[in-house]
């Protein structure tokens, strides 16, 4: 089976060929610890969680980086503003490695939430500021760095297709002025900070003595330090999200080619914004955004997020709404309620023997093999499952499609906990119902309803459910 993957450098669909192999080393920038990181950013950890389960369901041997940001990203990407670390601090009354540390557990907590597999190497920024320093000295050594008063700059000029992840269009547009320009001293509009000078007024927590005095490194520096610590000059596929693609993925490719004379990634990935109806991008910077937490306080299984991000192509801008996560929390219980009964009826064995049943692995990797076509790969699931073939065929196929999906669809349907008070209702609307007063059972439904308990009353005896959203 060829995967294709669509290269944002290329612009296009390819056939994905590694440096060697039956081997894929990812690179995938990671969280930058300073506050909580909101279902947007998660959406971009399940897209490449998919990467990653996909390759290894085409046998490849995979290995992932991913960064931790707990020094030196600034509040604008133009290289000025306060560290965001520092800005938590301030926030927090903490210290900045408290709150790098209270942020990155947060962080870890949810991203496990969603069946997101750990990466095999986690970098920490702060753990990295040697690899740094040693990358800007060579920097420094072929010409491309040089120093101003606040810091030490990459020289863009330097290298003739700087900008061509992002385009000659939004490069030309840098140099036209298009973004304010603060720092007058730079020789060009889009250089950038590679190691940048502590201000005696600033009393900041994170800084590091260096050959150009103490300071902290530059945000783009750590990616391309750690990436090539851990996979070498060139790596297979570099993921982000699609704000990276025109500042922080651009300079990442600058300083690692500058650097090492080598393409840095032959396989660019990027994953398109969460927007809501009414305020666009979730935006951390913004204040206001929706984490997690938050969707699990309104009853939402974290699975079923993770379900509801299936429903758009990765490529693809995905609109939030709490009807919509809702539908997927229903989608991903009924899934679960299928395999349940398939299980109960296959005596829980899980076997396939029907050739024609092996169509739908078939389409499944095919879907998966099309840029990770996960929208349609769930369809065939569904078309699998609705199928006329065995219990134990079914239930085979769910299982493995889920190493893929990390849906937990072999879980078994648990129902809710309910407020005790709530419980001693639905508990008196039963015995109302026995006595046959009607009219008490009625107010009881109501009361449950406007109290978020929606009640059902089937054949088999009364069920309930929490409304959500």
């Amino acid at each position: 089976m060829e995967l294709k993957l669509y290269n944002t450098l290329t612009r296009q669909k390819e056939i994905f060929n590694p440096l060697k192999a039956g081997e894929a080393g990812i690179y995938t920038c990671g969280p930058t610890v300073y506050h909580y990181a909101h279902i947007g950013n998660m959406r971009t950890y399940i897209a490449e969680d998919i990467l990653v389960r996909a390759l290894n369901h085409f046998r490849y041997k995979v290995k992932r980086v991913m960064n931790i940001t707990d020094v030196g990203h600034l509040t604008s990407d133009s290289d000025t503003g306060e560290d965001k670390m520092e800005v938590g601090a301030k926030r927090e009354g903490k210290s900045a490695w408290d709150v790098a540390k209270f942020y990155t557990e947060a962080f870890m907590k949810d991203y496990r939430s969603l069946n997101c597999l750990p990466a095999d190497v986690l970098c920490p920024a702060t753990e990295y500021i040697k690899e740094m320093i040693d990358l800007n000295l060579v920097l420094e050594k072929k010409g491309f760095a040089y120093r101003i008063s606040d810091g030490i700059y990459f020289d863009t000029a330097k290298l003739p297709d700087y900008g061509k992840l992002a385009g000659k269009g939004h490069i030309e547009g840098i140099q036209e002025g298009a973004r304010v320009e603060v720092n007058s001293e730079k020789r060009n509009p889009a250089d950038f900070a590679l190691w940048k000078f502590s201000s005696p007024e600033e009393h900041r927590q994170m800084e590091w003595d260096s050959p150009w005095g103490k300071g902290f490194p530059g945000w783009h520096l750590e990616c391309s330090a750690m990436a090539m610590k851990h996979l070498g000059d060139t790596i297979d596929i570099h993921c982000g999200g699609e704000d990276h693609v025109a500042v922080h993925h651009t300079n990442e490719i600058a300083q690692s080619e500058g650097a090492t004379g080598k393409p840095f990634a032959d396989y660019w990935m990027h994953i398109r914004f969460l927007v809501t109806n009414d305020a666009g991008k979730m935006s951390k910077s913004s204040g206001e955004f929706l984490t997690l937490p938050l969707l699990a306080q309104k009853g939402f299984d974290p699975l079923a997020y993770r379900y509801f991000c299936f429903s758009a192509h990765y490529r693809k801008q995905l609109e939030f709404s709490w009807e919509s996560v809702d539908s997927s929390q229903k989608s991903l219980e009924g899934l679960r309620a299928i395999v349940a009964k398939l299980k109960e009826e296959a005596g829980g064995q899980a076997a396939g023997k029907d050739e024609r049943f092996q169509e739908f692995y078939r389409d499944f990797d095919n879907a998966l093999a099309d840029d990770l076509n996960v929208s349609q790969a769930l369809a065939v699931l569904w078309g699998a499952l609705r199928s006329p073939f065995g219990a134990a065929e079914r239930l085979a196929f769910a299982l493995e499609a889920d190493k893929v999906l990390a849906l937990d669809l072999d879980r078994a349907p648990v129902q809710e906990a309910l407020a005790p008070e709530l419980a001693a209702l639905i508990k008196e609307r039963e015995a109302a119902r026995k006595a046959k007063d009607f009219k008490r059972s009625d107010e009881l439904r109501k009361e449950l309803s406007d109290k978020g308990v929606l009640i059902e009353d089937t054949p088999k005896g009364t069920t309930w459910k929490i409304s959500r959203g």
